[in-house]
């Protein structure tokens, strides 16, 4: 007789899945007809702080602002441990450490000043997706410090620029001319 088996011929698998289905009887089908009931939906006000879509001309920015050297306070508490020291290497992305533009040899690693083609983008993804832990966690204002502190790590803007919603579109990326915006009418 196998190790798995009962006297009665069953192996021990079959009988579990005799016993699942028979709690699942007991409970009645009702319960799985049934949506689940997490929290409760948000009011349009909730909602607003969290939904930015940043285009490239700077329409869906938020209010706030930020200077290189809180982006690089913020980098280190926020982001360092995934991307490396001044963006440079770690477990994620390299974000900067590299110049060029796309086509150039030294351009194959895409970072935001090899690849990335609207410094709003820069914005708009760090806002959503970041950090990978605890996303949506930084405030505006922080985000547009990190944003400034990741385009001063690769030449793009200088030490002592301030982002908000009116000078971040206007920083014009190595690459951007590389790209095709698409209209739509």
């Amino acid at each position: 007789m196998s190790m798995l088996e009962r006297p009665e011929g069953r192996t021990l698998a079959h009988r579990r899945l005799l016993v699942a289905a028979a709690l699942i009887a007991a409970c009645g089908t009702s319960l799985a007809q049934e949506r689940p009931r997490f929290g409760q939906p948000a009011t349009a006000e909730e909602i607003l702080p969290w939904d930015i879509t940043a285009e490239p001309d700077g329409d869906g920015l938020p209010a706030g602002s930020g200077t290189v050297r809180q982006g690089a306070a913020v980098y280190a508490a926020q982001c360092r441990s995934c991307h490396g020291e001044n963006g440079t290497g770690g477990p994620a992305a390299r974000l900067a450490g590299v110049q060029g533009t796309i086509g150039a040899k030294t351009a194959r690693v895409r970072t935001i000043g090899t690849f990335w083609p609207y410094a709003t983008t820069v914005f708009n993804y760090v806002f959503t997706a970041m950090p990978f832990q605890n996303t949506k966690s930084l405030t505006h204002d922080e985000t547009y410090a990190v944003t400034a502190y990741l385009l001063y790590l690769n030449g793009i803007i200088g030490q002592d620029e301030v982002m908000d919603a009116v000078t971040l579109p206007k920083v014009k990326m190595p690459n951007r001319d590389y790209f095709v915006m698409h209209v739509t009418e």
